[in-house]
């Protein structure tokens, strides 16, 4: 992974320290009144609206994510931890995506009532029917990102076997075979196996994220909101 890795999360910082102050920073509420008031021709539409609950979801949803996976980590629980890392990883991919539409938008690549679907099928989506909308595959969204940032993907390969009762999940982390003595000896392994690599692990998960948040999404929001305001078409039709 490359783009913005050469910029400082918080300088000299630790994994905790960066932690509370995200919980400091996570935004309580967006009132659409506000939002209104600083473009209302830009936010009669819902997608720019959907945005902001995206970038602010994926936010809170991180944070949580990356709070238990440190807690469980300093616990000696490397399993779960490494686990929680997992979902960290496609949560921040969902964040990175969504930017990618609306560099695709302003480009004239993406429809902006597609992107707006596709908005909509990011916050609303679900795999057990508990809502009308079938969410997209991780997979396909990871692959998107990691045009933008080589490595994601194996990172998430990576975290995924110990997610998964394969060789990983299973034999190489549970058992050690004695080859001298013709035996097979059980113990949990994940802390010695996985351990001194977890937190560089989440401070490149949180450096990607800060990078994506503060930098990418404003300024691309920023971009949007001037894109919708001059083009006639989607300002004067009514969204559907």
């Amino acid at each position: 992974m490359s783009e913005g890795l050469g910029k400082e999360l918080f300088p000299k910082v630790s994994v905790p320290e960066v932690l509370k102050t995200w919980s400091e920073a996570k935004v309580s509420q967006i009132p659409l009144g506000g939002l209104m008031s600083r473009n209302p021709s830009v936010y009669k539409w819902k997608a720019p609206f959907r945005s902001w609950m995206l970038r602010e979801t994926v936010f809170w949803r991180l944070h949580d994510l990356l709070t238990q996976s440190y807690a469980l980590h300093t616990s000696g629980h490397g399993l779960g931890a490494r686990i929680l890392l997992r979902s960290g990883y496609e949560t921040l991919a969902v964040l990175i995506y969504l930017n990618h539409m609306i560099r695709r938008v302003l480009d004239d690549k993406l429809d902006f009532h597609e992107f707006s679907e596709k908005t909509c099928i990011l916050l609303l989506g679900s795999r057990n029917g508990s809502t009308a909308h079938n969410s997209l595959n991780i997979t396909t969204i990871l692959e998107k990102c990691d045009r933008r940032y080589p490595g994601l993907a194996s990172i998430y390969a990576n975290l995924s076997e110990s997610a998964h009762p394969n060789f990983e999940g299973l034999c190489f982390c549970y058992s050690k075979s004695d080859k001298e003595n013709v035996e097979t000896r059980f113990s949990n392994r994940w802390m010695q196996l996985f351990g001194d690599t977890h937190l560089s692990l989440m401070e490149l998960c949180m450096l990607t994220f800060h990078h994506e948040y503060d930098d990418v999404w404003s300024r691309l929001m920023e971009q949007l909101e001037v894109w919708i305001t001059d083009n006639n078409e989607i300002r004067e039709a009514a969204e559907t």
